[in-house]
């Protein structure tokens, strides 16, 4: 049976904190320039609706070094910018690649890709999940503290899809979650309920609030994301005022827990959802983030595609 990866609620617990595993030793074996061609002779095709820099990258490079063939494609490439069904899309590149990576608008296209091709799919994002950005920071997390339970994260800004994917996370690690966002853009009430669910059989607690501030109060991790997300620039001034107060500043920083770390998916608007003096601090691990994109999705891959 193939293996999805379209939101960490695919997985159980156990099998996410071991991609983690995987992830942390890719890693150490990269640093150390030890080569690890668990995928070679395959070939994936990433397929991009959306335009992107930290995705591109980080998968690109990482299936060349699991010793794979990355095969990039476009909205502009293929004949799914063109009015061709995803079922057919899926079904055809499933007779040429080993595994396919969607970076989408909807997720239900994402869903419709993994439905009919009989090769694993990955979600690199849609609008509703960005899984693979979250066992990332999740890494990083455990990197910086050796831990996953007892962690506090607070997410300030927009109810999207890191919003939705950091509820996920939490429940499925057991760490808490505040969640501040302005009333009219709160996060999914559905993936809301279902992640509180999960949650609750974890030890785990997931809150919404208003107020930034009451959110950050003993956070481990603050959190935020741009206010416009891609698709959405024609919204971006009303947002700009709408999320008046929701500045992730030095103020905000100072109130959450001690050594707080401070995270941020990137790109970032400085000025905006976060201050240039907390995007430069200490509290900052933004690259650290990034650079474990590359080694988680490497896990992932491997997770999905399998070895030799």
């Amino acid at each position: 049976m193939k293996k999805d990866f379209l939101t960490l609620m695919q997985r159980t617990p156990q099998e996410l904190k071991a991609l983690i595993e995987t992830a942390l030793k890719l890693k150490e074996e990269r640093k150390k320039g030890v080569p690890h061609k668990y995928l070679d002779g395959k070939s994936v095709a990433m397929i991009f609706e959306k335009s992107s820099t930290r995705t591109r990258m980080s998968f690109e490079i990482g299936i060349r070094e699991l010793g794979a063939n990355p095969l990039f494609l476009s909205g502009r490439d293929i004949q799914l910018g063109r009015g061709e069904t995803i079922k057919d899309t899926a079904r055809v590149m499933s007779r040429y690649v080993h595994g396919i990576m969607i970076r989408t608008f909807a997720h239900e296209r994402a869903g419709e890709l993994a439905e009919y091709a009989s090769v694993p799919v990955i979600n690199g994002l849609t609008d509703t999940y960005h899984p693979c950005q979250i066992m990332a920071d999740i890494m990083t997390i455990y990197e910086k503290t050796g831990r996953y339970e007892g962690i506090k994260v607070a997410y300030i800004g927009d109810g999207n899809n890191m919003a939705n994917s950091w509820m996920n996370g939490c429940a499925q690690f057991g760490m808490d979650l505040a969640v501040a966002s302005p009333a009219a853009y709160r996060v999914d009430k559905s993936i809301y309920e279902k992640a509180l669910e999960t949650a609750g059989r974890h030890g785990s607690s997931i809150t919404l609030t208003e107020s930034p501030e009451e959110a950050v109060k003993n956070a481990d991790v603050v959190y935020t994301d741009v206010w416009a997300s891609m698709g959405q620039e024609d919204e971006a001034r009303k947002r700009i005022k709408d999320f008046a107060g929701f500045q992730v500043n030095s103020r905000l920083m100072s109130l959450a827990g001690k050594n707080a770390l401070f995270m941020h998916c990137l790109p970032a608007h400085r000025g905006e959802e976060v201050s240039e003096d907390v995007l430069e601090s200490q509290a900052s691990v933004i690259f650290d983030e990034a650079e474990n994109r590359l080694h988680i999705q490497k896990a992932i891959m491997l997770d999905c595609l399998g070895g030799n």
